[in-house]
């Protein structure tokens, strides 16, 4: 006897272009490939073997409070932590502060680098933009204290509000869907699609949603993309086709090998150079790399890749930064 499936434990809602009624889904794009297809990548070989510590040259940054001048200032945090402040507004994308990308803290990819950004130096938050629910962008532990020393507003997809409402009781959510918008202090944040999917264990897959954003301020558009791989450049295509031109975005560079397995959740530096020139950004920094190891290239390939994909489009370099922990960059 058949059993019906599982109903969905995050979210309950109608039925559109990239949900079924139980999960979310990539429309016309690569389903997350199964157990059996995991086993063969993780024993069959080839894994590259990343230095145990990776210290960035810039250390960690003393962000100012608040930047309200026409800047954008961009602080990296390490792999998809990233502090934006502009227009008076400060922003974290995706938090992570704890030594492992894991639900576990004996076990899972650890940190080769220290946040650049040291917890207690953190400016006044006033938004959270949290992709989706992998373990390595909703790190429980950070953003319960983040609601105890900040208590900032979280944006997030649809169903991410229910796993915090359980993990992190009485912090401030606001769920969007794919093309969702809301304002707040004077800027306005949209979620937008991106090529991925999500889960926390063995049972959810997929019953969250997962998202790129698009922040707009007085000093200009952001884009963050969340993790994502490619898809055509269907969704950087649409993004500049309805928001126009970009100052600055944030494009995920690394944990793309192997490709026969990765292809449908992150993009490769080339393809990243491509996102770039698609989203029609100003200027860009590299992000999902050289923090945890999650895939089997070497921890500097990503930036050394990137920058002969530039080299061959004829992009200067400094318009596409592989950022770094620490590094800060003003525009």
């Amino acid at each position: 006897m058949k059993r019906a499936p599982a109903a969905n434990r995050y979210y309950r809602g109608p039925l559109s272009d990239h949900f079924d009624g139980r999960v979310f889904f990539n429309p016309d794009g690569v389903t997350p490939r199964g157990l059996g297809d995991l086993l063969r990548w993780q024993f069959g070989g080839g894994r590259a073997r990343w230095p145990a510590q990776w210290p960035s040259p810039h250390g960690q940054a003393t962000p100012p409070a608040r930047v309200d001048d026409g800047r954008i200032v961009v602080t990296m945090v390490g792999h998809a932590t990233v502090l934006f402040q502009a227009a008076g507004l400060n922003i974290l994308t995706d938090p992570v502060w704890s030594q492992r990308a894991s639900p576990f803290s004996f076990a899972g990819p650890k940190r080769v680098n220290a946040p650049g950004i040291a917890f207690d130096d953190l400016p006044p938050l006033d938004l959270v933009l949290l992709s989706h629910n992998h373990y390595d962008h909703m790190d429980v532990a950070t953003l319960t204290r983040l609601k105890r020393t900040h208590d900032p507003l979280v944006v997030t997809p649809l169903g991410n509000d229910a796993i915090l409402a359980r993990a992190v009781p009485g912090m401030r959510t606001h769920a969007l869907d794919w093309g969702g918008a809301l304002t707040h202090a004077g800027a306005t944040v949209h979620a937008e699609p991106a090529h991925h999917w999500s889960a926390r264990g063995s049972g959810d897959r997929r019953m969250a949603l997962w998202c790129a954003f698009v922040v707009e301020t007085a000093a200009g558009k952001i884009y963050f993309a969340g993790d994502t791989g490619f898809h055509e450049g269907r969704n950087f295509r649409a993004a500049r086709d309805k928001h126009g031109r970009f100052r600055f975005a944030m494009i995920p560079i690394g944990a793309y090998e192997p490709r026969w397995f990765m292809d449908g959740q992150h993009q490769n530096p080339d393809q990243a150079v491509e996102a770039f020139g698609l989203v029609g950004a100003d200027f860009a920094g590299g992000m999902h790399w050289g923090t945890f190891q999650l895939t089997d290239e070497p921890v500097e390939e990503p930036r050394d890749l990137l920058h002969q994909a530039l080299d061959r489009e004829g992009i200067p370099r400094d318009r596409f930064r592989p950022m770094l922990p620490g590094e800060i960059w003003e525009l």
